[in-house]
């Protein structure tokens, strides 16, 4: 990458920034994309122009890409230019006025109340995975944490006296969250299935993680997330995502009665527009109950 901008633009996203690990691999990944575009142009990176970024939109979805998919690229690639023009690599933003991808009116897919207790329900409670397994449930429904902030979860984070957990989102910005009666009682009952997993492997003194697996290792998001896409076909859902979780608790929350604030402080969020888009799935919800409900709505 010309003049190594890619990795000074990615230290400044981890220093400045404090993006995490995951989060830097993902913008290197779309860096690479926007690289081999503009490699094949025979073009440097910071010679490209607005109608050569048009381009590359339509480059990636003739290769298959998603809406949605490319709308995450186009955020790096919307960043890196504007760190470009920050240092003074740049005098010009090439993605001012670029087109938004389509994808940016989809809303937030959630389950709901009774498709929570199906998937909840799913762990065998005889088992001391099925013990865990419930408890991650329980917390990520009862929390918002995303999958990433689970498998980080330090025993210090959890207060189940107290009701609350703390975690680290992005950019490193800690919140705290309330923890429901349910889930702190799936945790009290998965507590010693974490201690005898740790002590049969000699570990403990060990890990400080939350959750582990039963060799007392430390569990993968790949592990987490593949466990509840498996929990969510036994239940009769369908293929859902670790992110619906998040979804089902705010939609719940603001379905009953929550205020936009709060939630969005419970989700961690830094701009209140990105909780916005929960009122429309909401508004959405109350209009089709009225729809089927009121007695007058389709007169």
């Amino acid at each position: 990458m010309a003049r190594d901008l890619g990795k000074a633009f990615l230290d400044y996203l981890r220093v400045e920034r404090g993006l995490s690990v995951n989060t830097l691999e993902a913008y290197g990944r779309d860096l690479e994309k926007l690289k081999g575009f503009s490699d094949a142009r025979q073009r440097d990176l910071l010679t490209l122009e607005r109608q050569d970024l048009v381009d590359f939109i339509q480059v990636l979805r003739e290769g298959g890409l998603d809406w949605r998919s490319i709308g995450r690229v186009l955020v790096t690639v919307r960043n890196f230019y504007k760190y470009l023009l920050l240092d003074g690599f740049r005098k010009t933003d090439p993605t001012v006025h670029l087109p938004t991808p389509k994808w940016a009116s989809e809303l937030p897919h959630f389950l709901t109340v009774e498709e929570i207790d199906r998937l909840l329900a799913q762990p065998d409670l005889g088992t001391e995975v099925g013990k865990r397994d419930r408890a991650i449930l329980e917390v990520m429904y009862a929390t918002g944490l995303r999958v990433s902030e689970v498998v980080t979860l330090k025993l210090g984070d959890v207060n189940c006296e107290v009701g609350f957990l703390s975690c680290f989102g992005k950019g490193s910005k800690q919140r705290q969250v309330p923890l429901g009666k349910s889930a702190i009682q799936y945790l009290n009952q998965y507590w010693p299935v974490r201690t005898g997993a740790l002590k049969e492997k000699g570990k403990s003194s060990g890990s400080e993680l939350v959750f582990i697996t039963p060799q007392g290792k430390p569990m993968t998001r790949q592990g987490c997330w593949k466990m509840i896409v498996d929990y969510g076909n036994q239940a009769g859902i369908g293929h859902i995502t670790p992110h619906m979780l998040r979804h089902s608790f705010a939609t719940h929350l603001l379905e009953h009665g929550a205020d936009l604030r709060s939630v969005q402080v419970l989700l961690g969020h830094s701009d209140i527009a990105t909780t916005e888009v929960y009122t429309h799935v909401t508004n959405d919800r109350l209009k089709e109950v009225y729809q089927r409900c009121h007695p007058r709505a389709q007169s």
